[in-house]
This record gives C-alpha cells, structure tokens and sequence, in this order.
C-alpha cells in the first residue's frame, strides 16, 4: 500500500470513527447538581461494572397522570418499552393522560427513570409503570380512595410487572403533625410487607409543625429536602421525615430517593448483603442504610437533625458487608 494510500485510508478511518463518536449523545444527569450533591454520578462510574442501574425493576409513579406520547417516555431502551404499563384508577382503564387539573405525573418520573438523548435519571435502566391515582397531584384526603385503588392495583400486579418501588407523589399541602387514618392505609402496610418501597415527598410550604400526607402516614417513608449543594435543610421538615435529599422541591427529592433505592436494591441482590440484620423487611433495611451512611444535616428552625442521602456511601456500605463468594 502506497503512502498516499495508507493516508487516504487513515483519514477516512479517522472521520468515521468521529462521526460515530458525534452521534453518540453526551451522559448529562437528569439534575446535575443534585445528583453530585447526592454522589449519584460517583455511583455510575464506580459501580459502571457491577450493576445495572435499574434493569430488571420496575418504579410505579403513582400520580396525577402523564402524557406517554413525550418522547423521553415513548422512545423504547435498548429494545424494552420505557413504560412498561399503566392504569387509570380513577376511571378504571388503562389510559393514564392527565384530566382536569393534571399536569405533574409526565416529569415526575425524570429524576428517577429518564433514559433518553443522553439525560439520564438515577435508575435510568430501570422501566415504569404509570397509574393516574387522582386528578391533581395537590390532593385532598378524600382522593385516598382512588390513590387506594392505584396502590390496590400494584399489589395485584407488581410480580407480573417487577414493580419493586412505588413513587407515591401526590401532597395535600397541609401540616400533619400525625397521621390520618384513610384507605391507603392497609394498602401501604400490604406493600411495605410484599417488600415493595413506597416513599412520598413531605411537601413544599417550610412547615416545622408537620408535612403533607400521604408522607404523614405509616409504611410510607417521607422524603424532605436539603438545598442542592449546600447541606441546609429546606420546605417541609418534622420527626416523621425519614430522609432529606439534594433538591429545589421534595417531589424531585422524593424520585431521586425512589431511584437511589432501585439501585440499593440491586447492589444487596448483587452482592448477597444480609439486609435482615437491618430490618425487618427490605425497604426498613434499605431506608437504615440510607441513613446510616448518609450525612448528618442539623437544622435550627426545628432543633431536629436528619440524615442527607449519600448513594455512594450507601452502595460502598452493601459491598463491604457483603457475605464473601465461596
């Protein structure tokens, strides 16, 4: 071969291989800042080898509906549908778009699942399944009937469907300082006891006295909110929350934390960890891990301290306790 041959050919070597490495999209975190804040990005790159990312699992974002038509959730990943199924349990079919005031469902499932052009959600191999469970995600109580119908739903079918992890999103807006008995209630210990995770966001208003329900009931963990980047506890906040997460609002803090457990999840499948000696069933055991290896954030307007999420610390702990292989 010629040297002006052997040129010619390296050249047109060289401009293929930089327009495959153009098309392939650049890895941007669905919230940057808040997913290094949480050391979510950590985890992609020191775990790229060991899991996943969510393959496998199935997060159900109960909420106010979605419009699947939008690409982030139409576009199938690596040939598997990015929502898997969905459900209407207020008008009992299988059409989740949002009605009357629904707006929140189509982008509360970003942090947590997002696969598309690059952006990527914290288990973003993970697939979902999408149940409209009210008409708007600012609820009232009595919407505890068909948010009890969405969670019924997932006790029937989170075998069928791999449904591990629940986003229960809604919030009333108002200031629990204790639980309200309503319908979801035997729905959430039946989860909590099948070993699915259910957590919902305390709520927005800087309430001290109380958060939103659904977060005020029990087996539903109630996720509060730090300012992304500085550990300064923000919205929402009481005894009854059990963890804070890096976000400008507690629905973001709330999915992030939903992903972050995905991936939990995974790492003590993977790795054979004993979570029994954590808890009494697996989302306790995960939650205690979660705060165990999470940052101490004290706050002064409630005297009270939490326990910021740290994914990487989390993952680091499962692997080092982990039963050896034999």
């Amino acid at each position: 071969m010629s040297r002006a041959v052997r040129i010619a050919f390296c050249s047109c070597v060289f401009t293929i291989a930089s327009q495959i490495q153009a098309a392939e999209p650049e890895i941007k975190p669905a919230q940057p800042a808040e997913f290094a804040h949480a050391r979510i990005t950590d985890v992609w790159q020191k775990y790229a080898d060991r899991l996943t990312f969510g393959r496998g699992q199935t997060l159900a974002l109960v909420d106010d509906g979605c419009t699947l038509s939008k690409p982030e959730w139409s576009t199938p990943v690596d040939g598997r549908p990015k929502v898997l199924v969905s459900y209407d349990s207020v008008d009992g079919d299988n059409d989740p778009k949002h009605e009357g005031r629904g707006y929140h469902g189509t982008t509360i499932g970003i942090p947590s699942s997002v696969n598309y052009q690059g952006k990527r959600g914290v288990a973003y191999n993970n697939q979902v399944a999408v149940i409209r469970g009210l008409e708007c995600c600012h609820c009232k109580v009595a919407d505890s009937v068909s948010l009890a119908a969405g969670l019924q739903w997932i006790i029937d079918n989170h075998a069928k469907y791999q449904i591990t992890t629940v986003n229960l999103a809604p919030v009333d807006d108002k200031e629990h300082a204790e639980p309200v008995p309503t319908e979801i209630d035997a729905k959430l210990a039946k989860l909590r006891e099948l070993g699915i995770w259910v957590s919902a966001p305390t709520g927005n208003h800087n309430f001290t006295g109380g958060i939103s329900w659904p977060a005020s009931q029990p087996n539903c963990f109630a996720i509060g909110a730090v300012r992304p980047g500085k550990d300064i506890v923000v919205l929402d906040r009481h005894p009854k929350v059990d963890l804070v997460v890096p976000a400008a609002a507690t629905s973001s803090s709330n999915a992030i934390c939903c992903g972050a457990a995905m991936l939990i999840r995974e790492a003590i499948d993977q790795s054979g960890y004993n979570w029994k000696a954590d808890g009494e069933n697996l989302p306790a055991a995960i939650m205690k891990i979660m705060q165990q290896t999470g940052v101490k954030v004290d706050d002064p307007a409630t005297k009270l301290s939490f326990r910021r999420l740290d994914v990487l610390a989390a993952i680091d702990h499962v692997y080092a306790h982990a039963k050896p292989a034999k």
